[in-house]
């Protein structure tokens, strides 16, 4: 799934080299409760090879496009062409006509979302949001399973703010839910039952019935148990290369959503989930990030699905974003997630 991704409980993770983000889609808290793919410990180190690569060559990652060239609003919300094409905690002052969204959680809460909601749409981008707060001990109890009872508490504290009019006009893309429910390791040894994220979906839905719900896990895993998804509406793939070839994950992957008639994000691990042949080290010892080569092909294969309905890469780092080959590879992907065939999350 999203290793990363799209998607956990977004750990805290200090490293020069990433741009320090303010708010983000999903969650309220400080910006040190950062969303990642695998629950990065706070003391990894930055490896010290960590941009030795051929091409060198390093921009601002605001550099991709002049200051005014941010879409019109009218151009890039709900009506806005093909699928968004994003990154997780990138800043919204960086949304521009390659990077047409973000998905945030760990720096929002209930009394700054509606200013992230507001610069967002002041760019024409579009947004996934996590309500329950960043990190997933927000959401633990004493023996490090998840509490449904915490998690509808830090739901329940945006009840009475107005969050209507960004899901009406497209702004709000969904409601992300938890990161990586199958993950023992993360909770206490236990997954979190897909029976359980429906429930989470359905509360959801109760207090927001137009916003999208998803859930940061493969639906290959959630097709795995006889629940009907009623309220839940899409599953997420964040492709790394250890989940071997590109083209039959993909395809399994639509077939498991279409199966439970769910929708699909999907989107790439570029900072820990290439190959080794970028030489590039990776934000956890003994990952690399993909090469522009690997961009190119794993999001070909992913925005070559016209289920795939959203693009998010994990996650937003400045020395990455900056590089040139980079940049060519994510304008090139963004090209042809504008291109693609408009389609809904919710199936």
């Amino acid at each position: 799934m999203i290793a990363t991704p799209f998607l956990k409980g977004w750990t805290g993770l200090g490293r020069a080299a990433a741009l320090p983000i303010a708010l983000l889609v999903l969650v309220g808290c400080g910006s040190a409760d950062r969303m990642s793919p695998s629950d990065i410990p706070a003391t990894t180190a930055t490896p010290a090879d960590s941009i030795a690569t051929a091409d060198t060559t390093l921009l601002p990652l605001d550099s991709l496009l002049p200051a005014d060239s941010a879409p019109a609003v009218s151009t890039l919300t709900g009506m806005a062409p093909g699928i968004v094409f994003g990154t997780v905690q990138l800043p919204t002052s960086v949304i521009n006509t390659v990077y047409t969204g973000t998905l945030v959680g760990g720096e929002i809460d209930p009394t700054n979302v509606l200013s992230y909601l507001a610069a967002t749409r002041a760019r024409g981008g579009r947004i996934v949001i996590k309500l329950c707060r960043g990190r997933d001990t927000f959401v633990k109890n004493a023996d490090g399973t998840f509490s449904f009872t915490k998690w509808k508490a830090l739901i329940d504290r945006y009840r009475t703010v107005g969050l209507g009019p960004y899901i009406n006009d497209g702004t709000i893309l969904g409601h992300f839910l938890i990161d990586e429910p199958h993950r023992t390791a993360k909770w206490g040894g236990k997954i979190i039952p897909q029976s359980t994220l429906e429930a989470m979906a359905k509360y959801s839905k109760q207090i927001w019935p137009g916003m999208t719900t998803f859930v940061r896990v493969a639906p290959s895993w959630l097709a795995g148990v006889s629940t009907t998804y009623t309220y839940l509406d899409a599953g997420w793939l964040q492709y790394e290369s250890w989940m071997g070839n590109i083209g039959t994950k993909i395809t399994t992957e639509v077939t498991a959503a279409k199966k439970k008639g769910l929708g699909l994000a999907v989107g790439l691990n570029v900072l820990d989930g290439g190959n080794g042949s970028s030489k590039i080290a990776g934000w956890t010892q003994g990952k690399y990030a993909m090469s522009a080569t690997e961009v190119r092909t794993y999001g070909t294969a992913l925005l070559n699905q016209s289920l795939s309905c959203g693009f998010f890469n994990w996650m937003h780092d400045t020395a990455y974003f900056g590089r040139t080959d980079i940049r060519t590879a994510m304008a090139e992907l963004s090209t042809k997630a504008t291109a693609h065939v408009k389609t809904s999350c919710r199936q």
